[in-house]
């Protein structure tokens, strides 16, 4: 079978590159990879230019599934205020008014799937006591900052109110400059993290439990989704990609 044409090849658009975008082929449809530096105006115009193009049957995103119902929300909100692109909740809201039509699946941490495999490793790996307490610690910290997610949209749905929990990531990129304003300071961005996050040694830590039980669990959402007729995109952090990339070509 032909491979199938990259997402960049229709589009001229700075933004959309490579870098952040993979399509993989598969027996019932496509699985497009899209990645995201999360509030970042490139990241949200990539969204909502591929999102108009591809029209995907399913939309999933890297949020837990407890949270979707807030950032359901933030997208309606958006349509009301007719305004270029939701006030709240950056690429994925962003997402889900691009795929009105779409399903929306949550594929991130925390889940039972997640703390199930999360336990099993720790006691398999007999990771020393201090390391599975910051572990929970984080996994505490994620959980709750989920279940501010839900209340928040129970109150917003409730109220005139916009309930907004966390804050908005801020860059020194607005929505307003150019395209390839956006992308530069995208990519600037994206390289300092990785070298910084490259000159720090994680394996065994808290963090790498964490974050590759979290990959582990969304290759695994993510191939039982593509297994339903129809096309899907995926909106993940960038970090993700290749993991993601590799895991669900093979």
């Amino acid at each position: 079978m032909d491979e199938p044409p990259s997402v960049t090849e229709s589009f001229d658009d700075p933004r959309i590159t490579p870098q952040f975008c993979r399509r993989l082929s598969g027996e019932t449809g496509d699985l497009v990879l899209l990645g995201v530096v999360h509030d970042h105006p490139a990241s949200v115009a990539r969204v909502e230019r591929v999102l108009e193009h591809v029209e995907p049957e399913t939309l999933a995103l890297e949020l837990p599934p407890v949270a979707m119902p807030l950032y359901r929300v933030y997208a309606h909100n958006g349509d009301a205020d007719d305004s270029p692109s939701p006030r709240f909740g950056g690429e994925m809201s962003a997402a889900i008014r691009a795929a009105p039509d779409a399903d929306l699946v949550g594929i991130d941490a925390p889940n039972w799937s997640f703390l199930r495999r999360l336990v099993v490793r720790l006691v398999a790996d007999r990771v020393p006591p201090a390391t599975v307490r910051r572990v929970l610690s984080s996994v505490g910290g994620a959980t709750r900052e989920a279940l501010a997610c839900r209340v928040a949209a129970t109150l917003t749905h409730a109220t005139s109110m916009t309930v907004v929990p966390g804050d908005r990531v801020e860059y020194d990129c607005e929505p307003d400059d150019s395209p390839a304003q956006q992308a530069a300071h995208e990519r600037s961005h994206v390289a300092s993290v990785q070298a910084l996050l490259g000159s720090v040694h994680t394996d065994g830590s808290a963090v790498a439990y964490r974050d590759e039980t979290r990959e582990e669990c969304m290759i695994e959402r993510l191939e039982t989704v593509r297994s339903a007729p129809g096309d899907v995109v995926a909106v993940v952090g960038v970090d993700h990609l290749e993991r993601l990339e590799t895991e669900l070509s093979a």
